[in-house]
């Protein structure tokens, strides 16, 4: 006799390019998960984009997604995340966190997750290679790089950049705008560079994970490449995302959303 599989609930905060993307295929059917909830800022706004779902999800508050669902997805802005993460994690629910950046600066957040035994769950999003350097994190790794890439649009409005006056509307030429840490990259490129947070957090940490950012007006997609030194394995890999409607974030994102979301609820688990 077969067993019954049991439908997870599913609720997305934020209905951005990424939360478009991840209702949508929820929408389309995601074994073993049904869109239940959206928690939006302009529910008018919304309203549109939700006409077009075959099933309805219901519209709530921010605070109100932990009633609604097992699994909550977070597509907002950064500053949200604290507000959104704290009553999942006190019911003890899942929290998918895009908005990896913001984790650096609110530990409490997985103090959180451990006292009420809730999981935080970290997609590899516009990444590669999180599983390999997972593994290379249960030996020694010695340095951890990554250098990013982005057409001179997806770096607009970038504190760092905005805080320094360092304009990039006549350039001509590829110009290295940051050399620093992944926590002070998540900072100053809170839009843009969660994947060196995740990076940061699957190896050696954000104070010793190293992060160069070029504004490079010749590329039409956002690049990361990284490298890594360790007592298992040296290896280097590249990616080139094709931004999705949102120049600051690639079309993969939300690709890996449901990716980790099947994984969730699959029989056969590929990777790490």
């Amino acid at each position: 006799m077969c067993a019954t599989r049991v439908v997870q609930r599913v609720a997305i905060a934020g209905l951005g390019a990424i939360g478009r993307a991840v209702a949508r295929k929820l929408d389309e059917g995601v074994t073993g998960l049904t869109l239940s909830a959206v928690a939006v800022r302009d529910p008018a706004g919304a309203d549109t984009f939700l006409k077009t779902l075959s099933r309805r999800p219901a519209v709530i508050a921010l605070d109100a997604l932990a009633g609604h669902a097992d699994i909550v997805v977070e597509c907002a802005p950064a500053q949200l995340l604290v507000a959104i993460a704290e009553p999942v994690l006190r019911e003890g629910k899942k929290l998918v966190v895009l908005s990896v950046g913001a984790l650096l600066s609110n530990p409490q957040l997985g103090q959180m997750a451990e006292r009420y035994n809730a999981q935080i769950l970290v997609p590899t999003g516009a990444l590669i290679g999180l599983d390999a350097v997972l593994a290379a994190a249960e030996g020694r790794i010695e340095s951890v790089r990554m250098i990013t890439r982005k057409p001179v649009k997806g770096l607009a409005g970038a504190p760092f950049l905005v805080e320094r006056g360092i304009r990039l509307d006549e350039l001509r030429e590829p110009l290295k705008v940051f050399s620093g840490t992944a926590r002070e990259a998540a900072s100053g490129f809170p839009a843009n560079l969660n994947v060196a947070a995740a990076l940061s957090l699957a190896g050696i940490g954000p104070d010793r994970t190293l992060v160069e950012v070029w504004a490079d007006p010749s590329v039409t997609r956002n690049t990361h490449r990284i490298e890594v030194e360790s007592d298992s394995a040296r290896f280097s890999m590249t990616i080139e995302n094709i931004p999705s409607e949102n120049p600051r974030t690639g079309r993969i994102t939300a690709h890996s959303v449901i990716a980790l979301l099947r994984k969730l609820t699959s029989s056969v688990r590929v990777g790490t």
